[in-house]
């Protein structure tokens, strides 16, 4: 039953893993982190994200504009687009040492505590780029919030809002943490326990007496006639 039901949390581990690697990729390229509506200009809406800044026009043409300058950004931006690429070098770190360990791979099966420590390596690397998932997306939706009611900003100033890329980020990162927690978890189901030696409690061949050894020639002493070997 042990065995079952950490095969089953391998496997949604793996593929929680695999979906949140992916939505982060997509969210740290796609230019969907924030959106404005211009208000003079209803037929424009304006894209940004952290490598660039999208024009999309009612006639469905996007212009898109690269960012000048990596210092020129706000601290926000400068630190996720940091933080979003190690998140997804640790997803695909994690998703490989954790495929290594799955039960269902060939690779170190003589070895089962090797292959509980790649699963529960790939297991914490996986948590920790949930982590750095959620912290960037977290920190841009935070700073958009506080400039959308900042007061000493005039009404008639448009305001950036949610993009779609702040959402799919944090299914992204609640993806990536929950498979790598599935997967750590799994390792206490996968360990094997020793075999112990088989009981001697009523077996007749546990209470017989060693046989003696040969004599020189062939010849077996027995107990009885001992006494008449010269």
């Amino acid at each position: 039953m042990a065995g079952g039901w950490g095969a089953k949390a391998q496997g949604g581990g793996m593929l929680l893993a695999l979906l949140g690697w992916i939505s982060s990729c997509v969210t740290t390229f796609v230019p969907l982190w924030k959106n404005l509506n211009l208000d003079l200009n209803e037929l424009e809406v304006w894209n940004m994200g952290l490598w660039q800044v999208c024009i999309t026009q009612e006639e469905g043409v996007v212009e898109c504009q690269a960012h000048g300058s990596f210092l020129a950004l706000p601290p926000e931006l400068r630190i996720s687009r940091l933080l979003m690429c190690l998140s997804n070098g640790l997803g695909l770190l994690g998703c490989l040492l954790a495929a290594l360990g799955l039960e269902g791979w060939r690779t170190c099966e003589d070895k089962p505590g090797r292959k509980r420590r790649l699963l529960l390596g790939g297991g914490v690397t996986l948590g920790m780029a949930g982590i750095t998932t959620l912290v960037p997306v977290s920190w841009v939706a935070y700073n958009t919030v506080l400039d959308f009611w900042d007061e000493t900003v005039p009404d008639i100033v448009p305001r950036w809002e949610f993009g779609e890329a702040t959402f799919l980020g944090w299914f992204a990162g609640a993806f990536l943490a929950a498979g790598g927690l599935l997967l750590a978890c799994s390792t206490r189901s996968t360990k094997t326990a020793t075999p112990l030696a088989p009981a001697c409690h009523q077996a007749p061949a546990c209470h017989q007496a060693p046989a003696a050894p040969p004599l020189a020639g062939g010849h077996h002493l027995h107990p009885r006639n001992a006494d008449l070997v010269i």
